[in-house]
């Protein structure tokens, strides 16, 4: 069901001179627009204290003057709306689109006299604005070199932030680090700020990025704390090609009281078009195995030869145990020709459709159909885009034709094979043509080196998830120095305020006990306890996720029965308590179902929360299934303690919740049965 309130008032001319202004519903997020010296400045407001001070707005186009002197506003208009709509998977099942728009029309006020119409939306939870570009004589074809933006930060905030120009310029694969506004250099989005009093926190994102280049931020000059849009570039340096009428991506400013506040993240989603697939049937949620750590631990190989993965013999093995456990699917890494030698340098050697030898993807494809199991394909480009999209089609109809629906895609490359940025306006029509001609064929997606999430999954909801930041796998190699304890708490207020990450959690066999000799801190270990492990399933959104683990390392382990339990599509989502860098605890309620999921991570320091379940329905009893980090745990000395408990709650009840350095507690909380209550425990009120 949808509600809708839409009131347009009449567009009147503007007095020179004169500052516009729109604010939220709740009136307390505000955006002012105003000219100075022929430039266009805007400014943001929390409860009428500055935020965001006069920013300026404009292009720099090649060829042409910039579009950034002689401005001035010629008109406006404005209009409310309201609605509620339904996601067919998310975070939440049910998002509220609230918000006042305001509409400045620009012009120059000297040749070329060029226009465009700034649109300004305020909710809520933020503010967002984009440029809009009618069609006119003086801007047909156009290059932009430079978009204007700017965010002049009112405070010298705390920042997390991940570098966009470091070696793997174009990779998010970094560690976060932290610090007040002024000391950043190139950062890549969404920025996460929190001001200096601790009051009120700031994201800079984008949302409905389309046919346009993502947007980096580029840091202060000068010890200032202006921030400058920094857009990926094309290899001869232009930024965005375009032809008027053209609309630029949403920049948005997401805005809150505390940390707790910001996730869900639904503005992004709000600003993205609704689905253009209308039967979500086909489109399912899962948890899903796969060969792929083995790669990563060493003991199986992408390429062929005596250790090589993905034969037909081991993914049958992988679909039993997916079978037998009740996961959705299984992924198969190194299946296709293409990984023999340098697979980075030899991107177009790659074939799509044309498996190894000993693998029979038809003969898989029909045993993982007869188990109720998806076999998920995986294809890795390395960049060679050319040679991807003359075989997507082919490729596409035979995984189609077989029944297969889902595809993990990868692009572990710095820059495309023709030189473009892996972030630019090129890639981002690449990752939208695949997105579109997958819904084409009912098949989903997990993009792995991708450009991150601005609400697309709204308008595509088989763009199920994405990578786009350091995960598991980091914890396999030693070179690398895997993810510290912070790590996840971190990501939570971060990447993951943009969408979903397959993250990979569920790692059992912590220190390679089972792959060799036991690895010590120093080595290439998982950096947690089992029980944060678990945890992670709650803490991180994954609409696909997946059981991380070779299948052995879960056999004769209760603490499996977590992994197999948990959701992975939610009605409701609730932050409970949060600092960022130090600890993440999360509830969630499984869709259509009274099950609620609770998730609680920390870093290297010990803590405990007492932690109360007023989200439970009054009047009812439940029990809590509670895998808890166990006697003696800790992540360096002693991660795989697990101790499992169970307890009848209700909603007057607290739990008290104890993590051990670098762990977690993952509890389900399903209602209670007679039997059951009397077989559990009982949590003081």
């Amino acid at each position: 069901m949808r509600t809708l309130l839409l009131v347009a008032l009449v567009v009147l001319p503007v007095p020179l001179g004169a500052q516009l202004r729109v604010a939220s519903p709740d009136g307390r997020n505000a955006v002012l627009v105003d000219t100075h010296e022929g430039k266009l400045y805007y400014a943001v407001q929390r409860d009428g204290r500055p935020l965001l001070t006069p920013s300026m707005l404009g292009f720099q186009f090649r060829g042409q003057p910039p579009l950034r002197d002689s401005l001035r506003i010629v008109d406006s208009s404005r209009s409310t709306f309201d609605t509620t709509w339904t996601q067919p998977w998310g975070e939440v099942s049910r998002i509220r689109d609230h918000h006042n728009e305001l509409k400045v029309s620009v012009e120059e006020s000297t040749a070329p006299n060029r226009k465009f119409t700034l649109a300004v939306r305020a909710f809520n939870d933020g503010v967002a604005f984009r440029y809009e570009f009618p069609q006119q004589p003086n801007l047909g074809d156009f290059e932009i070199m430079d978009e204007l933006t700017e965010f002049a930060l009112a405070d010298n905030a705390r920042a997390w932030w991940i570098a966009s120009n470091r070696p793997r310029l174009d990779r998010s694969e970094q560690l976060w680090s932290q610090g007040p506004v002024s000391t950043l250099d190139s950062v890549q989005t969404p920025l996460t700020m929190e001001t200096r009093d601790g009051k009120t926190f700031v994201v800079i994102h984008e949302a409905n990025l389309v046919d346009y280049a993502k947007m980096n931020i580029r840091g202060p000059r000068m010890e200032s704390r202006t921030l400058r849009a920094d857009l990926a570039p094309y290899a001869d340096g232009v930024k965005v090609r375009g032809k008027t009428p053209f609309v630029t991506p949403w920049r948005t400013i997401q805005i809150a009281d505390k940390a707790t506040q910001l996730s869900p993240s639904v503005i992004g989603l709000n600003l993205n078009p609704p689905s253009r697939i209308e039967n979500t049937s086909w489109i399912k949620p899962m948890k899903y195995v796969g060969i792929w750590w083995g790669m990563h631990i060493n003991t199986m190989t992408w390429n062929s030869g005596p250790k090589h993965g993905a034969t037909t013999e081991n993914t049958k093995r992988y679909i039993d145990f997916a079978a037998k456990n009740g996961f959705g699917g299984v992924l198969v890494e190194g299946w296709n020709i293409g990984w023999d030698g340098d697979w980075i340098q030899n991107r177009n050697a790659f074939s799509f459709t044309q498996a190894y030898p000993d693998y029979d993807i038809a003969e898989l494809a029909r045993y993982a159909e007869s188990k109720n199991v998806h076999l998920i394909v995986h294809n890795e480009t390395s960049g060679g885009i050319q040679n991807y999209e003359r075989q997507m089609d082919s490729a596409f109809t035979m995984y189609e034709r077989l029944g297969l629906d889902a595809i993990k895609s990868g692009y572990v490359t710095d820059l495309t094979s023709e030189g473009h940025s892996h972030w630019g306006q090129f890639m981002v029509n690449h990752y939208r043509h695949v997105i579109e001609k997958a819904a084409e064929h009912h098949i989903m997606l997990d993009a792995h080196e991708p450009i991150q999430d601005t609400g697309e999954r709204r308008t595509w909801p088989n763009m199920m998830s994405r990578e786009g930041a350091r995960g598991q796998e980091y914890n396999a190699w030693g070179g690398e120095g895997g993810n510290p304890p912070e790590h996840e708490t971190i990501l939570f207020f971060t990447r993951l305020l943009d969408g979903p990450m397959d993250f990979t959690p569920g790692i059992f066999d912590i220190l390679r006990k089972n792959t060799g000799p036991a690895r010590t801190n120093e080595e290439s270990r998982v950096r947690t306890t089992i029980a944060k492990q678990l945890a992670l399933y709650v803490v991180i959104y994954s609409p696909l996720q997946m059981a991380a683990d070779l299948p052995e390392n879960y056999e004769g382990q209760p603490a499996l029965q977590f992994i197999k339990d948990v959701a992975v599509d939610w009605d409701t989502s609730r932050v409970i308590d949060a600092k960022i860098g130090d600890y993440v605890i999360v509830a969630r309620k499984q869709k259509s179902s009274p099950q609620w999921f609770l998730g609680a991570i920390t870093d290297e320091e010990a803590r405990v929360f007492d932690v109360p379940l007023t989200f439970l329905d009054s009047g009812k009893s439940y029990v809590a299934d509670i895998y808890a980090d166990g006697p003696g745990a800790n992540w360096l000395t002693n991660p795989t303690a697990v101790a499992i408990s169970h307890r009848t709650v209700t909603r007057a009840s607290r739990l008290r919740i104890a993590l051990a350095p670098g762990g977690g507690q993952a509890i389900r909380i399903r209602p209670a049965t007679a039997k059951a209550a009397g077989a559990a425990g009982t949590a003081h009120p």
